[in-house]
């Protein structure tokens, strides 16, 4: 379950050719590690039949992003091939090292960390400086697919994906029921949403509804992260920089808020039997106040409470403080061995355009570019709101699971014990070093 750079350079448009010479790994074992091949760059799309495979797992908004592009190109047949989630990096690390691979492949960094080593997939640095992606793409949405040839160490080296929509966590509120609570407004500070919280449980009200079975729980503490100290060390901590450690005050200082806020009774103690799924449909419901997640949940949000729903990103300590938030996006690479390098890429460059941005905003996600011209209303047009300053002031931050292969597996029953009172904060975030220790080197 990942903002934002100003326009500076100018577009490069379809139809300019560029001769840039770019260097890729060929295979993923034998004699071919290390074969080079040399791709002439270039920003046209032919008119000659052109058929691509896309592997994905999230949906939507792929498949209407293929229908997009195909639309503009009607001479490209993108084919999809979709794979459910819990299955997918272990599909994609087999499809991609195959004989036939997808053209076009989801990034996940879970994936990445053998595909990037292996020269499956292409460094799409050319293509960037050739379409001027820097200045159609927030900054921080390319610095995070960004990775060194071990893929240990993001937001440096080159560029092996392009993102296709963006996502972003906040607080989902019920107004109504935050009216009868008493509390006019929502919360500026940290400390104005404990009251609001207070406030709610005092009127009868669930304040929270948090589904800690799952991905809920750590969503709960992620979003605290954002607002509780300097999120530098925490970003560097996700890239997975030299000497990074999620041992901070600011970490320890969110882990004990989730415990605090477990003893107040604003996180249910049935909030580790619940799923997340389920914490969702309770807020849909009516039955809790408040729940943070990201605006993946809109569409249902919208539905079920109409005009009675409303977003605001957590906020910190300190009124005005810039706003900082954990996103990703659904992002996109291209195979090392496709046959048709500069359509995959002209997809990805797509992903950028105003028709896109419609796609991504229609389909529930943010747009990939955060000043698009879009009528956004109701629920979407407030996590719109939101979302433009974090995305054009490089507030977006990667979810905790991003900074090693096995972290969501320390994050979930780590929460659950700072729930249960099983666990202390310091030994939480200690489960979470080793982690990273042992996929980073400490």
């Amino acid at each position: 379950m990942t903002a934002p750079a100003s326009r500076r350079a100018a577009f490069v448009s379809l139809g300019t050719a560029v001769a840039l010479a770019l260097t890729a790994c060929a295979g993923s074992g034998g004699p071919d590690v290390g074969a080079t091949k040399k791709i002439d760059v270039s920003t046209n799309v032919p008119g000659a039949p052109v058929t691509l495979t896309m592997a994905y797992t999230d949906d939507p908004p792929t498949k209407a992003l293929i229908e997009g592009f195909t639309k503009k190109h009607p001479n490209v047949t993108i084919k999809p091939q979709q794979t459910q989630f819990k299955d997918y990096v272990k599909s994609i690390k087999l499809s991609m090292s195959s004989g036939a691979p997808p053209d076009i492949a989801q990034y996940n960094p879970g994936a990445m960390n053998s595909l990037v080593p292996a020269g499956l997939v292409l460094n799409l640095d050319p293509w960037a400086k050739a379409y001027g992606w820097d200045a159609k793409f927030p900054k921080s949405s390319l610095e995070v697919l960004s990775s060194d040839r071990t893929a240990k160490q993001f937001g440096t080296g080159g560029l092996y994906a392009a993102p296709g929509a963006m996502s972003v966590l906040g607080v989902f509120y019920n107004k109504s029921l935050l009216t009868k609570a008493g509390v006019k407004g929502t919360p500026r500070t940290l400390a104005e949403f404990e009251t609001a919280m207070r406030k709610a449980k005092s009127a009868g009200q669930a304040p929270l509804s948090v589904g800690a079975l799952e991905v809920g729980g750590f969503q709960v503490w992620n979003a605290l992260l954002n607002v509780t100290g300097d999120v530098s060390a925490y970003r560097s901590w996700a890239y997975g920089r030299p000497k990074a450690t999620i041992e901070t005050p600011a970490a320890q200082k969110a882990a004990q808020t989730v415990i605090d806020w477990t003893k107040e009774g604003y996180i249910p103690s049935s909030s580790n039997a619940t799923a997340d799924t389920d914490a969702q449909a309770a807020f849909a419901n009516g039955k809790n106040t408040f729940i943070i997640t990201g605006n993946w949940t809109a569409a249902m949000m919208e539905s079920k409470l109409k005009d009675d729903v409303g977003f605001f990103l957590l906020p910190s300590a300190t009124a005005g403080r810039p706003a900082v938030a954990s996103g990703a996006s659904v992002a996109f690479a291209i195979s090392s061995k496709t046959k048709h390098p500069n359509v995959a890429a002209a997809f990805l460059d797509y992903l950028a355009s105003p028709e896109a941005a419609k796609i991504q905003f229609e389909t529930g996600f943010m747009p990939v570019d955060p000043k698009a011209d879009l009528d956004a209303e109701g629920l979407r047009g407030e996590i719109r709101s939101a979302f433009g300053p974090v995305a054009q002031k490089n507030g977006i931050v990667p979810f905790p699971d991003f900074a090693s292969p096995g972290m969501i597996d320390q994050l979930t029953p780590g929460i659950q014990g700072l729930i249960s009172g099983k666990m202390t904060a310091d030994d939480f975030l200690g489960s979470l070093q080793k982690s990273w220790d042992d996929h980073h080197g400490s």
